[in-house]
């Protein structure tokens, strides 16, 4: 009797992950997750400023990577999960241990509200990656909506005693960031925007002064910008929608052409 040969099975190679790009991912991660104990023990300015931390390790992953040629889907899905806990988890509970608590059920579900926007949002995000115009976000990015958190906590232990009542206040901003990432509302992306290549004069003098005017208080015009920011997307949703409008139809420039290459 002849026995018949096993085939070989395929063996897929295992190709391994980049190390530098993905421990800065990690290290966002771990700046997220220490917001959230340093929220449980009531320290909340340094709570916001590990989100801030966070955010700048975040923008840094993602340069190294291209910079070294080491992006690939792994580093993309585990920069997605590091987002949802550090952009979305860890602000909802600083948030809600600084200002929701006193609501009861409204103030924890305003708070899982935000973290179930912001996943929605991200997982939009990775889907619709190369389908739309990389000028514009499609929604307020959840990075820009954890910063808003972290700032407007800052300006509050910055003001003091001058700061208006915040829990009625926060709230409603919740409930508006929340909004704002599961829209359609367009909001510049600045991916576009260079910083190795030249530029006219005047930008670097609004840089310049961008610059001191933030540094004069950090934490209230750092805050201030941000809600500029956030502010921005309505605007540019509608100035985008008037330039719709004001352009001519496609089958209105057919037509005319038609008509003008028939009178020829």
């Amino acid at each position: 009797m002849t026995r018949r040969r096993k085939k070989p099975r395929d063996r897929k190679k295992f190709r391994g992950i980049y190390i530098l790009p993905n421990l800065i991912t990690t290290a966002s991660l771990f700046a997220g997750f220490y917001a959230i104990i340093e929220a449980i023990h009531g320290n909340f300015e340094v709570a916001a400023l590990a989100v801030l931390v966070s955010l700048i390790l975040d923008g840094l992953d993602g340069r190294v990577a291209r910079m070294t040629h080491s992006a690939s889907n792994f580093g993309v899905q585990y920069d997605s999960l590091a987002d949802l806990v550090a952009f979305g988890v860890a602000p909802a509970l600083i948030v809600y241990f600084w200002a929701l608590q006193p609501f009861g059920r409204y103030g924890w579900v305003a708070a899982f509200l935000f973290v179930v926007c912001g996943a929605l949002r991200l997982a939009r995000f990775n889907v619709q990656i190369g389908e739309l115009d990389p000028r514009y976000f499609n929604g307020l990015p959840i990075p820009a909506a954890a910063t808003m958190v972290a700032m407007t906590i800052l300006m509050y232990h910055e003001l003091g005693e001058w700061a208006p009542t915040r829990h009625g206040l926060i709230v409603g901003m919740i409930y508006v960031l929340s909004f704002l990432m599961v829209s359609n509302i367009k909001y510049y992306s600045f991916k576009k925007f260079e910083l190795f290549q030249r530029k006219p004069f005047p930008v670097l003098v609004a840089a310049v002064l961008l610059f001191l005017v933030i540094a004069i208080e950090p934490k209230i015009m750092g805050c201030l910008a941000m809600a500029s920011y956030v502010i921005s997307g309505p605007i540019l949703t509608l100035l985008l929608l008037w330039r719709r409008r004001k352009e001519p139809h496609p089958d209105i420039i057919e037509g005319l052409e038609t008509k003008t290459s028939e009178s020829s």
